[in-house]
């Protein structure tokens, strides 16, 4: 056990190089200037990914440390009549694109997820966002994958290792969370205006 502790522990030192930390602070301070301007934050992803974006939405809209107003965020993977109608009348390819047309307005923030960085629907999903305006956050191991080509702000690690990925992910996350609640929320109370 403690050996797969510490492979584990060496795995996120390695993903968190400088480059990957000075990557997520570029993430912190988008997220707080949209935020600030009123815009909302759209999040995807399938399977675990699904699972964190909408772990994600529910720190913004909730709270992550202490009471404060709720932000906007939406996470596109939790409305199952929206994805299985879409997935049903065209293809499940665009069940977040098609979201994003719906939702999206210039100005706002997709963050797409992956371990791979190949998911078909979350690459249509950012490339449909930055047709319209939106700014794109892409999620992924395998050094971004296809996320490359769509992705204004990448958080990509080296790693292959699904399960190492999404600790990272995680870890992120979390982290991005917290420093957007501490920084657009000098006091720790309910109803402060953004």
């Amino acid at each position: 056990m403690s050996e797969w502790v510490e492979q584990r522990l060496q795995s996120l030192a390695k993903a968190f190089d400088q480059s990957y930390c000075t990557a997520i602070e570029a993430v912190v301070d988008l997220i707080c200037q949209r935020f600030q301007a009123g815009n909302k934050l759209l999040i995807c992803g399938n399977g675990g990914s699904a699972a964190d974006a909408q772990h994600l939405a529910a720190e913004f809209v909730g709270r992550f440390h202490f009471n404060r107003q709720a932000l906007p965020a939406i996470a596109l993977t939790a409305n199952s009549s929206i994805l299985t109608s879409v997935s049903n009348d065209y293809t499940y390819d665009i069940v977040f694109s098609r979201q994003v047309e719906a939702l999206g307005q210039p100005g706002d923030v997709l963050w797409g997820l992956s371990t791979s960085g190949k998911s078909t629907n979350v690459l249509h999903a950012l490339k449909c966002a930055k047709d319209r305006g939106l700014h794109t956050i892409g999620m992924a191991g395998n050094n971004g994958g296809l996320f490359q080509e769509f992705a204004d702000y990448p958080l990509f690690i080296a790693d292959k290792n699904t399960p190492c990925i999404q600790e990272v992910h995680l870890m992120t996350y979390h982290h991005i969370c917290e420093q957007v609640e501490s920084r657009l929320f000098a006091q720790k109370s309910v109803g402060v205006k953004v």
